[in-house]
């Protein structure tokens, strides 16, 4: 998450979609006062400015607007132009399967990932209990219940969907190509008919308001 006070926006990191590349070329061009939470070069050196910070939730990566609250003023957050970038629920679940297996902390997702074939974490408790109460709207609602999001920005169209935000900016950015997982490069291939209609229905939510289809 990124939390600019100077430019006037906040970068909302949804994991496994692209956040990464976004928040280091934000980063890139940050002000002194900007507020970087996550694990990017600069974000690290500056954890000391909200180390004692008080918040309705969690301040880390994926923080939500309704984490921050208390930590960020609420006329902050609903005047701030706040953006974020989703993906298609079919990718994004393989590169979340995938990065799971690499990791090596205590969490479901890890244990399923690392105990079952692909077809069988989509069917796991943690999947099926996380993914359809995260879709994407849920990191985009305020504490008092209302979706605030100045734009949702698809990764497979970033340089349609990113116009509004460099207008905003007032200068554009190049995103570097960065975590890559160990993953086939059609994510297609994983997915059986049964496979595909578990996904459409885990997340018909986000799949209907963006658009997406399995292709």
């Amino acid at each position: 998450m990124i939390i600019s006070p100077g430019r006037n926006f906040i970068f909302v990191h949804i994991p496994k979609t692209g956040g990464t590349s976004l928040a280091l070329a934000l980063e890139g061009r940050a002000m002194k006062d900007d507020i970087l939470i996550g694990d990017t070069p600069k974000a690290k050196k500056r954890r000391g400015r909200f180390k004692d910070a008080t918040a309705r939730g969690r301040l880390w990566k994926h923080s939500t607007l309704a984490d921050i609250d208390g930590f960020v003023l609420p006329d902050q957050i609903e005047q701030a132009f706040t953006v974020t970038l989703v993906r298609s629920p079919w990718d994004r679940l393989v590169s979340y399967y995938h990065w799971l297996q690499a990791q090596d902390f205590d969490h479901p997702g890890v244990r399923a990932a690392k105990e079952l074939g692909f077809s069988q974490f989509l069917r796991s408790p943690h999947i099926q209990t996380a993914i359809p109460k995260e879709h994407y709207a849920h990191y985009m609602t305020r504490v008092d219940g209302v979706e605030d999001c100045s734009l949702y920005i698809r990764i497979e169209h970033f340089e349609e969907d990113a116009a509004p935000l460099w207008a905003h900016l007032g200068f554009r950015l190049e995103l570097p190509v960065i975590n890559r997982s160990a993953r086939p490069e059609n994510y297609q291939t994983l997915y059986s008919t049964a496979d595909s209609q578990c996904v459409a229905e885990l997340c018909q939510r986000d799949i209907e308001r963006f658009g997406y289809q399995f292709s």
